[in-house]
């Protein structure tokens, strides 16, 4: 039975982005239902697939997986040759740790750059709090590529799951024209450049939906006026 992923916009839902780029880089086949975030009936929609009420959730057969650590889980175990995690122990479970932290850290990132696809990119004005959950990130990126990345491009070599929880911080790091090292702008570059990414991007571009509160230039969207 075909999986199906129950994502939100791809323009602003970071979390359906981590899942959905995992299994589009590693060639898992699955069906998508795209919810609107924030319109009318979403959180019904969403509560006829899982009681937590949000998105990103798959649906194997009967069972329904929630939560976007759980989902890799389950898919790593059901497709161990997709190779979501590394094969070395050491560096399995140093990508397991990072991807930990990004589900539970880095708020202030998150807070004050939301997510956006569309944004026109430019260098924005950033309190000081976004300041230390830059640098952690970068430091964490540069290591893991030192001691883990000789074999790619990526965190550990090849692109798995420890990339796709920092997929939306690399859409942040653009969008919002955050000063990096070179060598950031390097792993951004290579995320980017993914067949997966340019496939989420171009459908973000197509969404029609404005979530305002994740609109840093309101009234402008996109470039354009909306009225208020």
């Amino acid at each position: 039975m075909a999986l199906t992923l129950i994502i939100g916009n791809k323009n602003y839902s970071s979390w359906s982005l981590r899942p959905w780029i995992a299994m589009k880089a590693a060639g898992i086949a699955f069906d998508e239902r795209v919810i609107p975030l924030y319109e009318p009936g979403s959180r019904e929609q969403i509560l006829k697939y899982s009681p937590a009420g949000k998105v990103p959730i798959l649906i194997d057969g009967g069972e329904a997986i929630w939560e976007t650590l759980a989902i890799l889980e389950h898919l790593a175990e059901k497709f161990p040759a997709a190779g979501l995690w590394p094969k070395d122990a050491a560096a399995r479970s140093h990508a397991r740790a990072i991807a930990s932290e990004m589900h539970a850290g880095f708020a202030a990132l998150r807070r004050n750059c939301p997510m956006n696809l569309w944004l026109p990119a430019k260098k924005r004005p950033l309190p000081d709090e976004v300041k230390p959950d830059v640098a952690r990130i970068e430091a964490l990126w540069r290591d893991c590529r030192a001691r883990f990345g000789r074999g790619g491009p990526f965190l550990f070599g090849a692109f798995g799951a420890a990339d796709a929880m920092y997929a939306p911080v690399v859409a942040r790091f653009h969008s919002y024209g955050i000063d990096v090292t070179d060598e950031t702008r390097g792993y951004m570059a290579a995320v980017m450049a993914l067949p997966a990414w340019r496939e989420w991007h171009g459908s973000a571009m197509t969404e029609t939906w404005v979530m305002r509160h994740n609109e840093p230039d309101w009234p402008l969207v996109r470039g354009i006026k909306l009225s208020q």
